[in-house]
């Protein structure tokens, strides 16, 4: 009998011996991945890769700076050439742009046999990125817009409180497409140019 335990025991311990080499590398590559996935995520060695994706961003533009990123000729502008900036004395230390939808926007209410009939601009104070971004977008921004208003009953754009309400889930939508597409909004406004319910 104690021949049977000799090989078990020979078995035992040349197994430990193989956890026992196995797991150093083990555990040294969990934790090369772990230092890896740390640097990545830029919590240690400086976070490049975080601070490259801020650079890509528009950035706020003050008063009397020049924007590098304006938009040129036609482009970021509606067919009215309505995109333009705004340099107030007073109020804001950032410079405003503007830009209207070249086309008004007609919906239905929900749950409703009212039409709503809406002209629209919106506002930014980051760099032309943005205004050249919503002339890009413009059809896939006009849907979702028009998805906003199609799911928006009557009642609400009866108050000021309402209509408050749908500009800001309209400023929510232009920015959910901004930041699909281009992976940043940068819109902080939407203005009523008219508004009509028939």
């Amino acid at each position: 009998m104690s021949g049977d335990k000799e090989p078990k025991d020979k078995k035992k311990k040349g197994g430990g011996m193989l956890l026992k080499l196995a797991l150093p590398v083990v555990l040294l590559g969990a934790g090369g991945g772990g230092v890896y996935g740390l640097v990545a995520a830029g919590v240690i060695g400086g976070g490049g890769h975080e601070k490259a994706r801020e650079d890509n961003n528009p950035k706020l533009v003050r008063k009397g700076e020049d924007d590098p990123y304006a938009p040129k000729g036609g482009e970021g502008h509606g067919e009215e050439g309505a995109a333009h900036e705004v340099d107030g004395e007073g109020g804001s230390e950032y410079k405003t742009s503007y830009f209207t939808f070249s086309e008004e926007f007609t919906s239905n209410l929900k749950n409703s046999d009212a039409l709503v009939q809406i002209s629209l601009a919106c506002s930014t104070r980051r760099d032309g990125r943005v205004l050249i971004w919503l002339k890009k977008h413009e059809l896939a921004i006009r849907s979702a817009l028009l998805n906003v208003l199609a799911d928006t009953p009557e009642e609400d754009i009866a108050s000021l409180e309402g209509k408050d309400r749908l500009q800001k889930r309209l400023t929510k939508a232009i920015n959910e497409v901004l930041t699909r597409e281009e992976g940043f909004g940068g819109i902080d406004e939407v203005y009523f140019k008219s508004f009509l319910v028939q």
